[in-house]
């Protein structure tokens, strides 16, 4: 059985929030407040100190961050409070700014809500943050890695070679020449240099091989 811990929980949903505090009994924890919005967390957190805050990013009255400002500007007063949050879905830069703003000795988590459904898992998460750790949601972590990559780690060889001849400023034509290629073969290459970039669809061609140059300078 772990450490019981005080935890105040904040999330909307009346069926989740009472269903964490019976998760979280079982696990001996006591949860002296489990409030449904950012204002009655704060009023909570500074009432009964807990040692975890479990909150929901999004929450009445605005339904954007109100969860996670609220659990920020309780470790602004409690620098030691361990804080873990919960989101519905991936919001990588909600992600970002925990990671970005983790105190030493602090303890720090974001997790998916689907997660709560391993019971074991979630146990081991919620003491894991409690005694000073960073647990991230592995769908979170995946979906940074994807977002920091590289991204002209997902081009071939030649697709970079054609994309450094672009920066030169060479046509199609030039690049064919270049290569030894046909034109219809760099123009294939070039259109898949805008798809594996990401590139907005349905921006004019040349703007897009103006921000895939750009893509390669800042690389």
């Amino acid at each position: 059985m772990p450490q019981p811990l005080r935890i105040v929980i904040a999330e909307d949903a009346v069926v989740l929030r009472e269903g964490l505090v019976h998760l979280l009994g079982r696990f001996g924890h006591r949860v002296p407040a489990a409030v449904g919005d950012g204002p009655g967390l704060l009023a909570a957190a500074r009432e009964h100190r807990p040692d975890l805050v479990i909150a929901d990013v999004r929450m009445p009255p605005g339904f954007t961050d109100e969860g996670l400002r609220a659990a920020r500007q309780l470790q602004a007063g409690q620098p030691d409070l361990a804080v873990l949050v919960l989101s519905q879905y991936v919001e990588q830069t909600f992600a970002e700014e925990l990671l970005e703003d983790r105190r030493d000795g602090a303890g720090m988590g974001y997790l998916l809500k689907e997660r709560i459904g391993d019971v074991e898992e979630f146990a081991d998460a919620v003491a894991r943050v409690a005694a000073g750790a960073t647990v991230v949601d592995p769908e979170v972590v995946r979906q940074l890695l994807a977002r920091r990559r590289d991204p002209l780690a997902r081009l071939t060889p030649r697709e970079r070679e054609v994309l450094a001849l672009m920066a030169e400023g060479r046509s199609n034509a030039a690049i064919a020449r270049r290569l030894v290629v046909t034109e219809a073969a760099v123009a294939k290459h070039i259109a898949g240099i805008l798809l594996k970039l990401d590139l907005p669809p349905d921006a004019p061609d040349d703007h897009r091989r103006v921000l895939a140059v750009l893509a390669y300078l800042r690389a």
